[in-house]
């Protein structure tokens, strides 16, 4: 295959991820743009909320990514009974792993008055933390059955079914955070609620699809452990917790940076939520080929083929870089039109827009993270992930955070600025990882 087969491939599997990514972009602009048009108090506790809640999500989501390869290498053999047998064991082990989550942030939650943040907001963080903290399971159990589909190279249902549920989220919202068609005018809470609609309506369908869909009889035979031979539990969690746990640590330095702009006042925190929001657009796309990059790395590592593992991290970078360059120029171009839809607060808007420049500063280091991580993972060799977090996002990025926006007295303009150290660090040591593990022409399968 040339390069350019490998480009459309990527493009092809991650494109219905991409659509799903958007949608819930879309969904993520519209909570905040009725949220922030129904008040600053009510944006920024939301931005507090979500940021804090990032963590715990990011650490259930990225806990699900360790049967992405290991279901991959399967599928390469088409070994359809033992991939069910090994995806009823990950569900068993992200379940108890998302309680635990669950607990943790419960605590969080009792002691959410510590944590620096404006007085007047604890009223209407702590509903809405509440609520927040319902759908951490949901949205694990939705993951484990994601990433099972995306593993086989179908990428599509996720897809439709996140589309629904984003749906049902934006019309949830007009019904009830102002209140309309005879609804109750309930807020920050109403959106809370209909977030948590939308994430308990995804493992009920994918489920259902699960349940239902001809052709998927091995699976399920082996799911049921009727047949097959599931992967052992300590490989699924020893695969998973590096990965759940750096793009926990990546999404810590984020909600900490969020909370230290709670430090600088409402307006900072506001204009926090409104860039991230806008932001999140280069990381979803980021995100979505970087799975595509995953995926095939782990079906070339099914068949033992190392050169095939570098040929696809090499295409997934360009790919994803390509991306990068378009987002920077439509933030650039849009970004100051992207921001004003989000609040009518001229103090808030204003903060946001002077940000833009660091925002597009820090897309090729999230570039290069995103892919050679997605890479790395790929192969299942998954553990200097878990260092490479600790030091880049925790022992680097944090610190950066706090000297460039609080120590050197620059503001949110620092903290934005701040992003570039560690992504970039974390970005150069993940392809070093992975040109390492793939230096080999090929890779034993046992």
């Amino acid at each position: 295959m040339t390069y350019l087969a490998y480009y459309k491939e990527i493009v092809k599997l991650g494109l219905p991820i991409l659509v799903g990514q958007l949608g819930m972009i879309a969904v993520g602009f519209a909570d905040n743009i009725m949220v922030g048009n129904y008040s600053t108090d009510a944006l920024a506790s939301a931005s507090f909320v979500n940021n804090v809640f990032n963590i715990a999500l990011m650490l259930c989501l990225g806990f699900t990514y360790g049967l992405t390869p290991l279901i991959g290498a399967l599928y390469a053999s088409k070994r359809q009974e033992d991939i069910g047998a090994t995806l009823r064991r990950g569900l068993r082990i992200n379940l108890i792993f998302s309680l635990a989550v669950t607990a943790v942030m419960f605590i969080l939650y009792l002691n959410v008055g510590r944590l620096g943040q404006p007085e007047e907001l604890l009223p209407l963080i702590r509903p809405y933390y509440l609520i927040y903290l319902a759908g951490i399971v949901p949205v694990a159990v939705f993951n484990v059955f994601a990433q099972w589909s995306y593993a086989l190279r179908g990428t599509t249902m996720p897809m439709v079914i996140i589309m629904i549920a984003n749906c049902v989220n934006v019309f949830g919202n007009y019904l009830l955070i102002s209140g309309n068609l005879g609804a109750p005018a309930l807020g920050l809470t109403g959106a809370g609620l209909s977030t948590l609609l939308a994430r308990l309506i995804c493992p009920i369908a994918i489920i259902a699809v699960f349940a239902m869909r001809r052709g998927w009889e091995g699976y399920r035979r082996g799911f049921l452990g009727r047949g097959g031979a599931s992967l052992e539990s300590g490989r699924i969690f020893r695969t998973s917790l590096p990965v759940g746990l750096q793009m926990s640590m990546e999404t810590a330095s984020f909600s900490i940076a969020c909370v230290m702009a709670g430090w600088l006042g409402k307006n900072e925190l506001g204009a926090f939520q409104i860039l991230l929001i806008v932001g999140t657009l280069g990381f979803c796309i980021y995100y979505s080929m970087g799975t595509s990059v995953s995926v095939m790395v782990a079906n070339a590592a099914g068949n033992g083929d190392r050169a095939l593992m570098r040929r696809i991290g090499w295409a997934g970078y360009m790919v994803i870089l390509s991306f990068a360059a378009v987002s920077s120029i439509v933030f650039v171009i849009f970004g100051p039109w992207m921001i004003g839809v989000f609040s009518d607060d001229a103090a808030v808007t204003t903060l946001a827009i002077a940000q833009i420049v660091p925002l597009v500063l820090y897309q090729l280091g999230d570039a290069t993270q995103i892919t050679f991580a997605n890479a790395l993972r790929g192969t299942s060799h998954v553990m200097p992930m878990l260092w490479i977090a600790f030091v880049s996002y925790l022992i680097v990025g944090i610190p950066a955070t706090y000297l460039l926006g609080i120590t050197a007295g620059m503001g949110l303009y620092g903290i934005y600025l701040s992003f570039s150290v560690s992504l970039f660090l974390a970005g150069g040591l993940f392809m070093y990882f992975f040109l390492k593990n793939t230096r080999k022409t090929r890779l034993s399968t046992t």
